[in-house]
């Protein structure tokens, strides 16, 4: 049965509801593959097969009717780009965001699906062993924050850890509290190492912000921005403010 898709644009919004002007609580990037669990006139809603997440996207932005060994031959031929790349299609150049998704098949060749053809340009190949969770999450610096954001062009601390640990070969959960259900768990903040994962909880004791730990008591997550700031027993002192900005939870770590 043709019941899964591809994502052939740089950025797709995934809204709660179908519907423009429903919240938009996630993002798919260029290639990433999803299965169709419902379709109307206009929308359709899908399972990312990279996270389960799941949520709706208009159908003019995804690509539809693959098969379902296609989609999960694309997905195990997939890398993730570590820099920005272009691909043309349509006759036209598309600029694409770290962490995006290359068919292997699509580097200095070119790549058909649907009976859309891409030709990669630019390409960098996905992230090398060498390099280190927190290395990667240096290249993120910067990138504004953005509700249900996970690009270069604006990131949520969530999707920024995703993104992060996506460009390693690594799946997490879509959303903080969901990572926090991740990994082993770290007793002390002095304990914790550079690509830990640190969750920080709100007067209710919900987890709704997480962030990356980097060396020297840092931390890397998106709040404003993607920013390095400090990180103790009591949370993220912000460098900027001189004050306390998210209370620390718990630390959990993934390798």
């Amino acid at each position: 049965m043709s019941n899964y898709g591809f994502c052939h644009l740089s950025v797709v919004p995934l809204r709660s509801e179908a519907s423009d002007s429903s919240e938009m609580i996630s993002q798919l990037l260029f290639g990433e593959c999803l299965e169709v669990l419902e379709q109307t006139e206009k929308w359709t809603r899908v399972k990312c097969l990279w996270d389960n997440y799941e949520a709706w996207v208009d159908n003019k932005q995804i690509i539809t009717g693959i098969e379902e060994q296609d989609a999960l031959a694309s997905l195990r031929a997939q890398v993730q780009i570590d820099r920005y790349a272009e691909v043309e299609m349509y006759n036209a150049t598309a600029l694409l965001s770290i962490a995006s998704t290359i068919n292997t098949e699509l580097v200095n060749k070119y790549l058909t699906i649907a009976k859309c053809r891409f030709t990669g340009r630019s390409v960098e190949m996905g992230a090398k062993a060498i390099e280190s969770i927190s290395q990667l999450s240096l290249k993120w610096l910067n990138t504004p924050y953005l509700w249900g954001g996970r690009s270069l062009f604006g990131i949520d601390c969530s999707g920024f850890t995703q993104s992060v640990f996506k460009m390693h070969g690594v799946k997490l959960h879509r959303d903080a509290y969901q990572q926090a259900e991740q990994g082993n768990l770290v007793s002390f903040v002095e304990e914790a190492l550079p690509g830990d994962l640190a969750f920080f909880d709100n007067a209710e004791e919900r987890i709704i912000h997480v962030g990356i730990v980097l060396e020297n008591q840092q931390i890397i997550h998106a709040s404003g921005q993607v920013r390095i700031d400090r990180l103790d027993h009591q949370g993220i002192f912000n460098v900027d403010t001189k004050k306390y900005s998210h209370k620390l939870r718990i630390i959990k770590r993934l390798f």
